[in-house]
């Protein structure tokens, strides 16, 4: 009788806290995108093909990591071919919410009580005075006494967490589904209409000035002169607002636009949706390139176990109709309350 094949995945940590908040960052879907590589576990999300929010658990986050991703079948064995050819991964989805849920049972009631606190005032965090970076510190990853393993025999099988913390243990067997998210958002690195590195908590610090009016749209704005980088609330209930950026080492550590400006309108509510990762990294790349989308890459300073850095990645697909944003932005900007933020 032959041998049963290895599991295509098996991965241990003792960290699910850190594996939580990063998946938590992207939370905006029901459906998370799954791909299973030598390197790691790259997770991704989309919505309306307007908003996509990536993941990745790289393989130094486990105290052990092993694969065996069968090759594709159309492979004819010609070594040439396989020098061409793209790495090996394993494609599936799983339910976000249920993932979620499982990696945080051993700290359900913590978990509990910082979401409420957070449904309270999303942006309780964004007070500058009070703002911790600190989300993956070695006080905050859980389950330092106790072991959670991944595994994933086989294609269409479940996706299997096991948690173990001192006598208790726990298997979840997660149903894994067809994956039918459609390609990353088309982003050109090639054509940058602008760059620009700051700290994240200025960014997040920015739309939680401009959230109490429930803008509609954002428009983002980035110019070779001051101010440099503008935000601009629109189609807000209490009106207008915007928040301008005065360039400087500590707010804008790396700065660039090609031409004039750089100007698109995004659906605020999108934008919103980042304020997790916002939250726990330390740093924000923003790109435009030109065709507008907008690319935001947060790096995440991760302590504890693993240790090193981790990236969140997000894409924006702007308004389409930008006369009605110049319009908008026109009307802004002769009654807007605006803010500059200089350090």
């Amino acid at each position: 009788m032959d041998a049963p094949d290895p599991p295509i995945l098996r991965a241990v940590t003792s960290s699910t806290r850190l594996l939580y908040q990063l998946l938590k960052a992207i939370n905006f879907t029901n459906k998370v995108h799954v791909e299973i590589t030598e390197k790691g576990i790259r997770f991704s999300t989309d919505h309306a093909r307007v908003m996509q929010g990536v993941t990745h658990w790289g393989k130094s986050l486990f105290t052990s990591y092993t694969t065996n991703i069968p090759a594709p079948e159309e492979s004819n064995g010609n070594p040439d071919d396989e020098d061409d050819a793209p790495p090996l991964s394993v494609i599936f989805q799983l339910s976000l919410p249920a993932l979620l849920e499982t990696l945080q049972i051993f700290g359900a009631a913590d978990a509990a009580a910082r979401q409420a606190r957070s449904d309270i005032d999303p942006y309780r965090s964004t007070n500058l005075r009070n703002y911790r970076s600190d989300a993956f510190s070695n006080q905050t990853l859980g389950m330092s006494n106790g072991t959670c393993s991944l595994s994933y025999n086989a294609e269409g099988d479940p996706f299997s967490i096991i948690l173990e913390e001192g006598s208790v243990k726990t298997t979840c067997n997660l149903t894994t589904y067809v994956p039918e998210i459609p390609e990353d958002i088309p982003f050109d690195i090639e054509d940058l209409g602008f760059k620009i590195i700051t700290q994240a908590k200025w960014l997040l610090d920015a739309l939680a000035e401009l959230a109490p009016a429930s803008p509609e749209k954002l428009i983002i704005t980035a110019s070779k002169a001051a101010p440099y980088l503008k935000l601009t609330s629109v189609g807000g209930a209490l009106g207008s607002g915007g928040i301008d950026f005065a360039q400087g080492k500590d707010l804008l550590e790396t700065f660039s636009v090609r031409k004039k400006k750089w100007s698109q309108a995004f659906k605020f509510d999108m934008l919103k949706a980042a304020n997790e990762a916002m939250r726990i990294a330390t740093k924000v790349s923003l790109r435009g390139d030109g065709q507008g989308v907008l690319s935001m890459q947060f790096l995440v300073e991760v302590g504890g176990e693993g240790g090193g850095v981790c990236f969140l990645d997000f894409r924006f697909v702007p308004y389409a109709d930008r006369e009605e944003e110049d319009d908008d932005e026109m009307e802004c900007e002769e009654g807007e309350h605006g803010m500059e933020v200089d350090g």
